[in-house]
């Protein structure tokens, strides 16, 4: 064997980054939300080559979750969430890297809509 191949490459670096998304869900059977609430938001932070790829595996998870997408916000990478102003503590920081680390959709927080009526 040559000298050449017997040497190790480095790592390709990731294209993968990591998304901000807001989620709308409403109601759907079986979707683990609270009695009488009216749908949910949910932060998330999703890895992908870009934004749309992100949003689309965040889509599909949660419909595999029995949840309902209605409507999906981005927020961007880490860097355009500091480029807008955003504070980003350090636990938002580690759900990132995980979901970078894991090739991943985190959910972070789900808040439940109630009607007010």
């Amino acid at each position: 064997m040559s000298e050449k191949m017997s040497e190790k490459r480095p790592p390709k670096p990731s294209r993968q980054k990591v998304y901000t998304l807001a989620v709308e869900v409403g109601r759907k059977a079986g979707d683990g939300l609270p009695a009488k609430a009216t749908g949910a938001a949910l932060m998330c932070f999703a890895s992908g080559v870009d934004e749309a790829e992100a949003v689309r595996e965040t889509v599909a998870i949660l419909k595999q979750a029995d949840l309902a997408p209605l409507d999906v916000t981005g927020y961007g990478t880490l860097e355009d969430r500091l480029d807008q102003g955003h504070e980003v503590d350090a636990e938002e920081r580690a759900l990132m890297q995980r979901a970078l680390d894991e090739n991943s959709v985190i959910v972070a927080q789900m808040t439940p809509f109630f009607d007010k009526r």
